[in-house]
């Protein structure tokens, strides 16, 4: 039913969480990401050392109970689990627990991702919806559309999910952080 490879998190090396929160599906929403860092990878060794670092930054550095997103899309045309389906993410405030947070390796700012990395997100989702994680009359939004403040998941990369099927060119609410008196 879903046509590509998906890589565990036992076979990338995760860590367990800290903590683990479901929510009810199917979500309404899916959420494209880019990483910015680290830096796109090509090999499967490769991917697999950026979910590691990523595993280290979400969970050390910024204090969350796992990697941020739901699944990651690799440069080899893999997906990796990241949380999962059911779980609530970190990736895009007031939308961790009604979305699918998709990240895909590397800075697409400027370039477009390779054709596999692309197809196989696309892949995921048609892979939620047919299995009932995802709502088939999901909207699709880019990071900066749904949080203040952001380049994700870069402007090449926006511009490619804006000619994708369920892309929404207005958010239902935007997430702002609080800013910080000077």
């Amino acid at each position: 039913m879903c046509d590509f490879e998906l890589v565990t998190r036992e076979e990338w090396g995760a860590r367990p969480p800290t903590d683990v929160q479901t929510m009810q599906d199917p979500v309404p929403y899916v959420i494209i990401h880019h990483t910015y860092q680290p830096p796109a990878c090509s090999s499967s060794e490769d991917c697999i050392k950026a979910m590691r670092w990523m595993q280290d930054f979400h969970q050390i550095d910024r204090k969350w109970n796992d990697i941020g997103y739901n699944f990651v899309i690799g440069g080899d045309g893999k997906a990796y689990t990241g949380r999962g389906w059911s779980v609530v993410g970190a990736h895009s405030p007031s939308y961790n627990n009604q979305s699918i947070g998709i990240s895909l390796i590397g800075d697409w700012r400027v370039e477009l991702p390779p054709p596999k990395q692309i197809e196989t997100a696309r892949k995921v989702i048609d892979c939620g919806v047919q299995t009932g994680k995802i709502r088939p009359d999901y909207k699709l939004f880019g990071h900066q559309q749904v949080r203040q403040g952001t380049e994700c998941p870069g402007q090449r990369l926006l511009d490619e999910i804006s000619t994708w099927d369920h892309f929404s060119k207005t958010p239902p609410f935007v997430w702002v952080p609080n800013e910080i008196p000077t």
